[in-house]
């Protein structure tokens, strides 16, 4: 079997010990902080993470940027170029212009590489949804399916990904445009928790509302009893918070003692993704019943 490798956009959430293992390469992206433009390289350090989410309640303002072809020209050919097959995983585009831009790469590398691979997949997912991906490609590889196997395996499966949030600053919501300045305000004032999911399009969508962090992490474990399906109990369950340790630990406690014979990973939010959110965002991600 050919080999190749196998990459995710710093958007997507993973176990840092099965990227390590599995060798999985990272494609950069910025984001400001404060005054300050950093590059996301990898996973980042949970003290990184703290920083960053303490800053956003003390009123910092967060942006990232995105990646453009020329960007995803020079990250592959580094790789291509010494003979690599990639397999890449890209955040949903119904939430960036990443997988376009990925696709208008590909079109300039593969003249410049006709017999080397490069498949893009759009995950329809961000987050945690891209770290099931990743982990289910792992396993593919593992045991022994080509690129293309895979490719197509992943491309089969992405819509039985799950992601269901709740975020608890508002205001996050107001800047993406996702809700009204008057409804952000009585929403706060309100205690009001916003309950998320991403769709069969990768489109972040608002299904509903509950008071207090309490009711909305009951409903996250609600969702999960309803949607998750045990035909696969072989990929991973992901637990994502954005610095709310305490309401990701409810969510695994919930979820491990529902399916204790599946992995259940919790990692910290990646900035890409939560300069949008804020902090104190929690988020259940899964493969179950397929995306409406």
């Amino acid at each position: 079997m050919k080999k190749y490798l196998i990459c995710m956009d710093v958007s997507g959430d993973v176990n840092e010990e099965a990227a390590k293992e599995f060798q999985l390469k990272f494609i950069p992206m910025e984001y400001s902080f404060k005054d300050d433009m950093r590059l996301c390289e990898s996973i980042e350090d949970d003290k990184v993470l703290k920083e960053f989410y303490d800053g956003q309640r003390g009123g910092a303002l967060t942006k990232t940027t995105q990646i453009n072809p020329f960007m995803y020209e020079q990250y592959f050919d580094k790789y291509m170029k010494d003979g690599n097959s990639i397999l890449y995983l890209s955040l949903s585009s119904g939430l960036s212009t990443t997988f376009n831009s990925a696709c208008e790469a590909r079109r300039t590398l593969k003249q410049k590489y006709p017999d080397v691979d490069l498949y893009i997949v759009d995950t329809l997912s961000a987050t945690g949804g891209m770290g099931i991906l990743c982990e289910r490609a792992f396993r593919n590889r593992e045991n022994g399916f080509s690129i293309e196997e895979n490719y197509n395996d992943i491309m089969e499966v992405r819509k039985n990904v799950n992601c269901w949030f709740m975020v608890q600053d508002l205001m996050y919501l107001k800047r993406g445009g996702r809700i009204g300045s008057g409804t952000a305000v009585i929403g706060t004032m309100l205690n009001i928790r916003p309950i998320l999911r991403i769709d069969k399009y990768g489109k972040l969508i608002t299904t509903d509302k509950k008071r207090g962090n309490t009711t909305a992490i009951s409903e996250l474990c609600k969702l999960f009893g309803m949607y998750y399906t045990d035909l696969h109990r072989d990929d991973v369950i992901y637990i994502i918070h954005a610095d709310a340790p305490e309401l990701a630990e409810k969510l695994e406690q919930f979820v491990k003692i529902a399916k204790p014979d599946v992995t259940v990973r919790r990692r910290m939010l990646s900035p890409i993704i939560g300069a949008h959110t804020g902090p104190g965002m929690a988020a259940v991600c899964f493969m179950g019943k397929e995306q409406q």
